[in-house]
């Protein structure tokens, strides 16, 4: 007997088979949840039980509401979606729109009432959303005001579509927000079980194929209860700030999920950051912790050190590996040692980092509590410790594809295969090498791009490079660099000799760039990452 309390059964139909299933271990205190679960229910509704429910949640320059407030907010808008709208379990709400409160707020209110919350990018065009809408088939749309056009594009091609509602609009007469202002009233959560969907996340192109991945109500908050709980150790008197989007699960754990787990509160802009922008934020609004990518902590280095970082005490990189030479910067800046992780949309966010007191230089950490990880070869037996292999892991989260053959690719006798190559070492760091597919096979030798990368980062006049396998008659591959330089440096002969010498210097010799491109600037995705598949096509 189906025991769920979501009637539309639309993606629950979809799911992987259990036998393609991850193993999901919930081995730890902390980790055994009730059967029957509502993430906002846990980590909002309760929050009137404790010490932070009068404390600041979400803050932005005009506007600052309490976890009391936010609730009656959310509830409100609860009501528009159930009461006017018709949502109900198990329809997926897409949500279009940049990190804003009225974001927070109706994505909390989508999961709230039992619906099933599909966040995009804010610059996906109509193309790209009409593939999301195929995939997820959307009852309605809730659109930020200042992102409709390309919504409403895609919206006359995907006739699937048929309610978009408009927040962040205030003034308009159907908008979520004026509706919601109408309604009056708490909101009972929808009584979810843990294996109820609370997300479709879709992966954000590093390969040019984006899946969407699902999520449970169990899988967000058996997240809060590892990572955050043993590594960030975030406090009620911490203020959040960070550049990803709340789309991506790095933006959705680090600036809403566990803030609300800590009883923290999140600041967000009225547009989106710029280096500057962010380092001025932090100083000016007091902020204490700071997520972003690993290219925009760089970018912030001359400003830190122009402006200070005000009360700023930890700072989390994620979303693609982090240089040594970035990581070194931006302690020499800050003063700050960087929280790395590795974390995937696959598994919602970090499963292996470590604090800033356990930090191994070149390592991105320890596997987290409640995780497991270990290194293997290619039939998934555990390579010796030092020896380069491919990362498999488990825990209280794992990979659940929607609709998607490549979950057999992802999931192995009931492991999560990231596509990350690793080295463990003896005192169980792991260290990342590359993506498992952007290994540089020349000569025999194995070289990952990353590591190239870090090394050329560290020559003054190289501001971004991005490292590839580039097929070769004699060698196989060989190691080809794509390289911007800082103002003031010409791409010529010289300088492709000068940075070729530079790595000899600093790593084994046969790892230097063979190839040296200049180019102007890296194809990333919005949250940051490099597309080396790009930079393959180029």
């Amino acid at each position: 007997m189906n025991r769920s309390a979501q009637q539309d059964r639309f993606a629950h139909d979809r799911l992987p088979s259990r036998e393609a299933w991850p193993k999901l271990r919930y081995d730890r205190p902390e980790l055994r949840l009730p059967e029957r679960i509502n993430l906002v229910d846990e980590l909002l509704d309760k929050a009137a039980g404790k010490p932070w429910a009068q404390r600041p949640m979400l803050r932005s320059s005009s506007l600052t509401l309490t976890y009391a407030e936010a609730r009656e907010r959310v509830d409100r808008i609860c009501r528009v979606l159930v009461e006017d709208l018709g949502v109900t379990p198990g329809n997926r709400v897409l949500l279009r729109g940049g990190n804003s409160i009225g974001m927070a707020l109706a994505w909390l209110a989508v999961v709230k009432c039992g619906a099933i919350a599909v966040a995009t990018m804010p610059l996906l065009r109509a193309r790209e959303l009409g593939d999301i809408i195929d995939k997820a088939e959307p009852a309605l749309a809730l659109c930020d005001a200042n992102l409709m056009q390309e919504l409403e594009l895609a919206q006359r091609s995907h006739a699937v579509l048929k309610k978009v509602v408009r927040f962040n609009a205030a003034g308009l007469a159907q908008s979520l927000d004026t509706l919601a202002q109408a309604k009056a009233g708490a909101f009972d959560a929808c009584p979810t079980l843990g294996d109820d969907i609370a997300l479709l996340a879709f992966t954000s192109g590093t390969t040019g194929k984006p899946k969407a991945a699902v999520h449970t109500h169990r899988d967000v908050v058996a997240a809060c209860e590892a990572w955050p709980r043993h590594v960030l150790k975030a406090a009620p008197e911490d203020i959040v700030v960070g550049s990803p989007p709340l789309a991506f699960t790095f933006g959705l754990g680090g600036l809403l999920m566990f803030p609300m787990w800590a009883g923290s509160s999140v600041y967000f802009p009225d547009g989106p950051y710029t280096p500057e922008t962010m380092v001025k934020t932090i100083v000016e609004r007091g902020a204490t912790i700071c997520y972003t990518a690993p290219t925009f902590y760089r970018a912030m280095a001359p400003f830190a050190r122009q402006h200070g970082v005000g009360r700023l005490r930890i700072c989390v990189s994620a979303g693609e590996g982090l240089p040594d030479a970035t990581r070194q910067l931006w302690k020499d800046a800050s003063g700050i040692e960087m929280t790395d992780g590795i974390g995937a949309t696959e598994m919602f966010h970090i499963f292996i980092s470590s604090g800033p007191g356990e930090v191994k230089r070149g390592a991105i950490g320890k596997v987290v509590p409640g995780y497991a990880a270990k290194v293997v070869d290619d039939e998934g037996r555990e390579v010796p410790r030092g020896t380069i292999g491919k990362l498999a892991v488990i825990g209280p989260t794992g990979c659940k594809y929607l609709d998607d053959a490549r979950q057999a690719s992802y999931v192995k006798n009931g492991w999560n295969y990231p596509g990350d190559a690793f080295v463990e070492d003896d005192e169980g760091y792991f260290f990342y090498q590359a993506r498992a597919d952007d290994m540089i096979i020349t000569s025999g030798y194995n070289v990952g791009g990353p590591e190239v990368e870090d090394a050329l980062l560290k020559h003054p006049a190289v501001a971004e490079c991005g490292v590839i396998g580039e097929p070769d008659e004699e060698r196989g591959m060989i190691v080809k660099a794509f390289v911007v330089l800082k103002p003031g440096h010409a791409g010529d002969e010289p300088m492709v000799r000068a940075l070729q010498e530079h790595v000899k210097s600093m790593i084994a010799p046969y790892k230097y760039p063979r190839r040296v491109e200049f180019v102007a600037s890296l194809p990333r995705t919005e949250t940051g990452k490099l597309q080396r598949f790009r930079l393959r096509q180029m």
